[in-house]
């Protein structure tokens, strides 16, 4: 199978698909936002506070429901602040919990793979006694940051693929 883009800077930086989540949902400070760059690229930035019980900040990308195997690849190329990052998926928007996996980025730009069934159920940051990734659709990838500390990020994402 060949890759299939689910996001490319170059070609399709629509913001519209984005939307951003922020712990003041739940009470929080932190403040977290999307922008498409000039060049394309979407940017995930921001401040982390730890005032009332917040510290996390996520960016979603909503998906037209995708097929996938859960032994496919999603490489993500990306550049971050050298912070820590959370990569997630949930094969049904609605659904309460992600499949996740941690990251950590370099200062400069990378190109990262996540085997789908080595992503594992998480829901407020536990994790979760059900089996990892088995699915066979995707409709939701998210980034976060929750290192449980006062922080400014930063994280430009220029493509995302469906792989093998």
């Amino acid at each position: 199978m060949n890759a299939q883009t689910l996001f490319d800077s170059q070609s399709s930086p629509d913001a519209t698909k984005w939307y951003t989540i922020n712990d003041v949902v739940m009470g929080g400070r932190s403040n977290g936002q999307l922008e498409i760059t000039e060049e394309g690229h979407a940017k995930f930035f921001g401040t982390i506070s730890l005032e009332n019980n917040g510290g996390f900040s996520s960016v979603r990308y909503v998906i037209p429901k995708t097929a996938v195997q859960p032994d496919q690849n999603i490489r993500v190329r990306l550049k971050g602040d050298r912070s820590n990052f959370q990569f997630r998926v949930k094969n049904q928007k609605g659904q309460y919990y992600s499949y996740s996996t941690r990251f950590e980025t370099s200062g400069a730009w990378q190109t990262l793979k996540f085997r789908l069934n080595d992503l594992y159920p998480t829901f407020r940051g536990r994790r979760l006694d059900l089996p990892n990734f088995n699915h066979d659709l995707i409709e939701e990838i998210t980034f976060l940051i929750g290192n449980k500390v006062p922080q400014e990020f930063e994280l430009l994402v220029s493509k995302i693929e469906l792989s093998d």
